[in-house]
């Protein structure tokens, strides 16, 4: 394998990258504290260029629209093209398109959403299913003492074209640092989790059109599955995996930690892995999210069967 630099990217710290789905060729995302965002492409170098035949990335174009450090940045699910999300410690999420994926210089801003709360993180929903609208949830680390719930849940509503407030996790009130929908796989609802001060698991489950005003964002009954604080300390990312059923979070205790539900949707610890990704033998922390029911816990390798899959294929 060889390792890559990518050279002048930032005048900042940079906070997060991801990747956008292989479909749309290497493409890759950066935000950063120095206000911006980033879109770079891996290309081959052409016959007259001094990198002939090597692969080496390329930044395509530069985001500029905030006013403050870019924490977060999210490609949106395939099936609604090539768009990325920012948010930023304004509080505004900002979401763009590329009109043409054959040329990566040009992104036009579709959306802006006022989230009244410094934001930290952003979460597609990844569901492509025509029952769902396009998703997005996100998550605030704003520590001043009026800002109370700390997750927002944002829906786009065809009749205006806009995103409009769907829900607030009013008992999300500790700082938030990563948020992730699971995927969907068919079920009629959906799986959020959040890393906090502890590991939380929402289930979102819609409430009947009928039962909502007409033409208004969906409201969804909120519950809360999982709550687990074996990190004993703040929780940094939260990741699903392919399927949606394992669930790895990583904390300042410096393990990586997943869970899994069984049969009866009880979240259980399934494995612990150190810092270089040794397991953890014989660990006394298995986490319970209803410590009255014992099962067996699968083994660490069960856990990771299928939990992550290169992204060329994913």
């Amino acid at each position: 394998d060889r390792t890559q630099c990518l050279t002048r990217t930032h005048s900042g710290s940079v906070w997060r990258v991801t990747w956008a789905h292989p479909e749309f060729g290497q493409v890759l995302a950066s935000c950063s504290f120095d206000r911006t965002a980033a879109v770079w492409e891996e290309i081959v170098g052409e016959s007259n260029d001094k990198l002939r035949g090597q692969s080496h990335w390329v930044k395509r174009t530069t985001l500029v629209d905030s006013r403050t450090s870019v924490t977060d940045v999210k490609f949106a699910p395939k099936h609604m093209g090539l768009m990325l999300a920012t948010c930023s410690a304004d509080g505004i999420v900002r979401i763009y398109e590329a009109p043409d994926v054959m040329n990566l210089s040009q992104w036009s801003l579709q959306h802006e959403i006022s989230c009244k709360l410094s934001c930290s993180c952003i979460s597609w929903n990844p569901s492509s299913s025509r029952a769902h609208s396009p998703m997005i949830a996100v998550g605030s680390d704003d520590s001043s003492p009026n800002a109370m719930a700390k997750v927002q849940i944002f829906e786009y509503n065809e009749n205006t074209r806009k995103y409009a407030k769907a829900e607030t996790l009013m008992t999300v009130t500790d700082p938030v640092h990563d948020i992730a929908f699971a995927p969907n796989l068919g079920r009629s609802f959906h799986i959020l989790a959040i890393a906090t001060k502890d590991v939380r698991i929402f289930t979102l489950k819609p409430v009947r059109k009928e039962l909502t005003s007409s033409g208004g964002p969906t409201k969804f009954e909120i519950h809360i599955v999982a709550q687990f604080d074996n990190h004993n300390s703040q929780v940094w990312r939260v990741s699903w995996n392919i399927t949606g059923t394992v669930l790895a979070s990583s904390g300042d205790d410096g393990c990586v930690r997943l869970w899994k539900a069984n049969y009866m949707d009880n979240w259980k610890c399934t494995g612990i892995l150190k810092g270089n990704g040794s397991p953890v033998n014989g660990s006394s922390q298995q986490g319970n999210s209803n410590p009255s029911l014992g099962s067996n816990i699968p083994s660490l390798q069960n856990s990771l069967n299928g939990s992550s899959a290169s992204r060329k294929h994913s």
